[in-house]
């Protein structure tokens, strides 16, 4: 019995030292108790091995793929066409950010608002200046063709309105009132004897020292001659000089009145040297004035070929209608000029920063609350956006705010 006690428990004992052993070996000890110098790495391609020899990479791939194809069967066309759209667009903005060669961000993570870069359909408008003045045709004068004296004066004030037809003043002539007795002499004469060469003749006198055609036909009818000659306004408008007094004499080829018609209009605006390459381009132009509620549609009518030195600016001649004689001469006028309807890619002024005479925008990159500096080129299209000529991209989300904080922190981390 003591025999089988004894071997029982050195059978227990000679276990227990064994299960011992192979823990060490397992944590890296052999039985001396010595560290080992070889460990069994495990190996990751074996480990990640399916069923089917692919590896976990490759297996998820392939469960993505399925999972497309499942959801591009459910699409309808336009969506899948959309789907295909934004899919080559992810592939080709890493490129084009790629190639820009400034890659230094700064970081803000609150306040700041983006806009995308988009296509917009619109007319480049620019806005000039300038003055009304005459148009040179509707300016008259009223001059002398023989010396006499002021009977009556008609137009007596200046800036008086007047109509075509309309008594000016009434003169007395000698050699006017010679010239009327001379027709009637004629005509009574011809009365007795025909003398159609004579009468013609006297005729022709009174009409060269511009008598009106009103007073020779009732020197005819009436057969008498009135000592004193009226001289009468030759079209409408306003009496804009004045050169005569009652009472006054004046001589042959004196200026007597000046009559200016404000039906149509020139506007004479300023243009600087850089817009005149743009100006074959500009179709339409509309007139607004301080002060006046009426806007007025122009028509390009010349160009001055010589500059204003001092100003460096070109004057452009607009034609105005004013049937209603609102546009005065020397009123400052505001042009709006716009050319053809074209498609542009555009972003809003508030989105650009001018920094050292280049333009900058600050483009939102594939990590959250990272901007990266941009110098594009730029021009103005309307008050509203700018016209992108290099730099940015269609569907490219930029800063449309906090630009100055951005400014701030470029130059903090010297970027730019």
């Amino acid at each position: 019995m003591k025999q089988i006690l004894i071997k029982t428990l050195t059978l227990s004992v000679l276990l227990t030292l064994c299960a011992h052993a192979e823990m060490k070996c397992q944590a890296g000890k052999c039985s001396t108790g010595k560290e080992s110098t070889e460990k069994v790495l495990p190996q990751p391609e074996e480990k990640a091995k399916n069923a089917g020899g692919m590896t976990e990479k490759e297996h998820t791939e392939m469960l993505k793929k399925e999972e497309k194809e499942k959801a591009s069967t459910k699409m309808s066309p336009k969506e899948h066409a959309q789907m295909l759209k934004d899919e080559e667009a992810a592939k080709n903005t890493p490129e084009k950010i790629k190639a820009r060669a400034n890659k230094h961000v700064i970081q803000q993570l609150f306040n700041v608002r983006t806009v995308k870069v988009k296509q917009l359909t619109a007319a480049k408008e620019q806005v000039n200046y300038g003055y009304i003045v005459i148009e040179d045709s509707r300016r008259v004068e009223v001059s002398s063709w023989y010396s006499g004296y002021v009977e009556t004066l008609y137009a007596d004030t200046l800036y008086k309105k007047v109509k075509k037809g309309d008594a000016l003043v009434k003169v007395y002539s000698p050699e006017v009132y010679k010239a009327k007795q001379d027709y009637l002499n004629a005509l009574k004469f011809n009365d007795t004897r025909a003398t159609l060469g004579m009468l013609r003749g006297a005729k022709e006198k009174l009409r060269l020292l511009n008598v009106s055609q009103k007073e020779i036909d009732l020197i005819k009818k009436t057969r008498r001659v009135d000592e004193f000659t009226t001289i009468y306004a030759p079209i409408s408008g306003w009496i804009f000089k004045k050169n005569l007094n009652l009472g006054s004499s004046f001589k042959k080829q004196q200026k007597l009145f000046e009559v200016i018609n404000l039906d149509k209009v020139w506007l004479e605006a300023k243009l600087f040297q850089n817009e005149l390459q743009n100006l074959d381009k500009l179709e339409n132009f509309t007139v607004k004035v301080k002060g006046v509620a009426i806007t007025f549609k122009a028509k390009k009518a010349l160009l001055y070929p010589m500059l204003d030195p001092k100003e460096a600016t070109a004057t452009l001649r607009l034609i105005v209608d004013n049937t209603n004689e609102v546009l005065k001469p020397g009123m400052y006028a505001k042009v709006h000029t716009s050319a053809k309807t074209e498609t542009s890619l555009v972003i809003p002024r508030t989105a650009a920063l001018r920094k050292d005479g280049k333009w900058y925008a600050f483009l939102a990159t594939e990590f959250k609350g990272e901007y990266e500096p941009v110098e594009i080129d730029i021009e103005p299209l309307d008050n509203i956006y700018f016209l992108v000529k290099k730099g940015l991209f269609e569907n490219e989300n930029i800063v449309n705010n906090a630009l100055f904080m951005m400014d701030s922190d470029a130059q903090i981390n010297s970027i730019y």
